[in-house]
């Protein structure tokens, strides 16, 4: 009986103390969403010159955080503003080579050449730049959200790699290449699972890259998942 009574008392300790955490917790009015990131991409050469063909697996990955600023008073509707870091790669049969002056020289692998690598490779600073529509409220942690924009890409490095039948050798920084990258995203999505989607805007290569005497303008979509946590 009196280890009855000591469990009665304990319980209703258990319960007066729950009580009064839950009478005091407020709900946050001015609650913000989405402010880390994370995605994971497969790169998609889109348009390319004659004869460019991709192959292997080319993928993408980004990582950063994005400063919420909701303009509505339901806070559903925000402006997001971030800075992350992001790699991307492709895999494909574009030969890059250097002549005796130094220069870079394209030209496109036969279907017969035998190689293990052949990849491009870049290493980005990233500033997405994002409008928000969401079903969040402040106690709704589960939500559709369609988050579209633009994102602004700086490579800090660049590398090209080749292994196969002609040696094995790695150019890195190749001035050839587009330092920035400039793309519209679209994401869109309920809870944990979002799709997205990042069109370039411009060329990895810049003007000074030419294959057969015509500038190499090759466009790219990366597509995937990408997830949101506060």
């Amino acid at each position: 009986m009196r280890c009855f009574v000591f469990l009665s008392i304990f319980l209703l300790n258990i319960a007066l103390c729950f009580a009064q955490e839950t009478s005091t917790t407020q709900v946050d009015s001015l609650y913000k969403e989405d402010q880390f990131y994370a995605g994971a991409t497969y790169n998609f050469i889109n348009k390319r010159p004659e004869g460019l063909s991709q192959n292997g697996f080319s993928f993408g990955f980004s990582v950063g955080f994005i400063k919420d600023m909701p303009i509505n008073k339901a806070r559903n509707k925000a402006i997001g503003v971030g800075l992350g870091y992001a790699t991307d790669s492709y895999n494909q049969n574009l030969f890059i080579s250097k002549n005796s002056d130094g220069d870079f020289v394209y030209s496109i692998l036969s279907d017969g050449s035998s190689y293990s690598k052949n990849k491009i490779r870049f290493h980005l600073i990233e500033m997405p730049i994002e409008y928000r529509w969401r079903t969040s409220t402040p106690t709704d942690y589960a939500f559709w959200r369609i988050y579209t924009g633009f994102k602004f890409a700086y490579a800090i490095s660049n590398t090209y790699a080749y292994k196969g039948e002609l040696g094995a050798f790695k150019y890195r920084n190749n001035r050839d290449f587009n330092n920035f990258q400039c793309g519209l995203t679209l994401s869109a999505g309920y809870n944990t699972w979002n799709i997205h989607v990042n069109y370039l805007l411009n060329s990895i290569l810049s003007k000074k890259a030419h294959l057969s005497g015509e500038n190499i303008d090759i466009s790219i979509i990366k597509i995937g998942l990408i997830f949101y946590v506060l």
